[in-house]
């Protein structure tokens, strides 16, 4: 797989012309992002009026990317419904009101949906957002889901490696001819091809895979933080960050991503503060500052920021970030369009 240079982190082949992934990823930097949606859904759609106008927002502020969760169905034992859209279907909407912003899947559930359809759906949005789709993947973690698909959820790993693959060759060669436990295909081409000719599989946690499977099958690693709250955390992730980048094969730069959820509070020296049993970050945005320059220093190339618990609007929340935040770390400055306006 080719990878880009670990010092100079000029981007590989594979993604030199992807725009979203040239926005949000360079060697020894760190980007913003924001996850979506800004509120939880808590029975009332009418939360999320207005959330697209925001996206506006996030993308004229220059932020690297704004990501979308995929939940097929909604468990109220597991308490979130996540994005509520389909994460396909709205990253084509918001790709129509953006103009720069890499759009992000946080994660999409590889082992519930065929790899055809995986596909299809994705490469249509990177050819709409002239290359800004960058997926994050994972195997699944709401167990009431599979059955649904007809899917054992015991057999997510398995099924998640093989449609990994099987995505790949579809993308890869013109007339792929594969041979998978998925699916048998031969004599057929798949379109549309991405814009740069692939597209970035970030995955998420194990996703019941080992961790040298990662480093010679990611094109990147999207993890949980440790804690925030202290510089523990980030140390140990800058830990785990480093024995992952060991078993890349050819020891190339690929990147690394993390999130948080945030209460971010108006006093700007409020000190980092664990809430939920680590699940939330109260802090005010010298805290936030900090916490991210040390993930920067631990090898994170981008932070995703849920802002959901904050208690304040998400306009000021959002405004906040772009002019006191983001000026630290910015977005790189990524190719042109490289692809027909649609």
């Amino acid at each position: 797989m080719n990878t880009t240079d670990q010092i100079t982190g000029q981007s590989s082949p594979a993604f030199a012309s992807h725009r979203g992934y040239r926005r949000m990823f360079a060697a020894n930097q760190l980007t913003l992002g924001i996850f979506l949606p800004l509120r939880f859904y808590k029975g009332d759609m009418a939360v999320l009026a207005g959330q697209a106008e925001r996206v506006r927002d996030i993308d004229r502020y220059g932020f690297a990317a704004v990501w979308v969760r995929d939940v097929p169905l909604f468990d109220p034992a597991f308490g979130d419904a996540g994005q509520v859209f389909d994460p396909f279907t709205y990253l084509a909407f918001l790709a129509a009101h953006t103009r720069s912003i890499a759009l992000a899947t946080g994660s999409a559930i590889f082992s519930l949906r065929h790899p055809i359809d995986l596909a299809k759906a994705s490469a249509t949005i990177d050819q709409l957002s002239n290359g800004r789709l960058v997926m994050g993947i994972a195997s699944g973690d709401r167990a009431i889901e599979f059955p649904a698909y007809g899917l054992e959820h015991a057999r997510r790993g398995e099924r998640f490696a093989q449609s990994v693959t099987y995505f790949r060759q579809l993308m890869q060669a013109r007339a792929p001819v594969i041979d998978s436990a998925l699916g048998h295909m031969a004599g057929a081409e798949f379109l549309p091809r991405p814009v740069a000719g692939a597209i970035p599989l970030m995955v998420t946690g194990s996703s019941r895979q080992s961790l040298a499977w990662i480093g010679e099958h990611a094109d990147g690693w999207l993890t949980f933080p440790e804690s925030t709250h202290d510089r523990a955390g980030p140390q140990r992730l800058g830990e785990k960050i480093r024995a992952w980048r060991q078993l890349i094969p050819d020891g190339g730069f690929r990147p690394h991503m993390t999130n948080e959820w945030l209460d971010l509070v108006d006093d700007p020296d409020y000190p980092r503060t664990s809430l939920q049993g680590g699940y939330v970050l109260r802090t005010g945005r010298n805290g936030l500052i900090d916490l991210l320059g040390e993930w920067q220093a631990a090898g994170v190339n981008h932070a995703a920021l849920g802002i959901q618990f904050s208690a304040r609007p998400a306009a000021e929340v959002i405004q906040e970030l772009a002019e006191h935040v983001l000026p630290h770390f910015p977005s790189h400055q990524g190719p042109g369009r490289v692809g027909p306006a649609w």
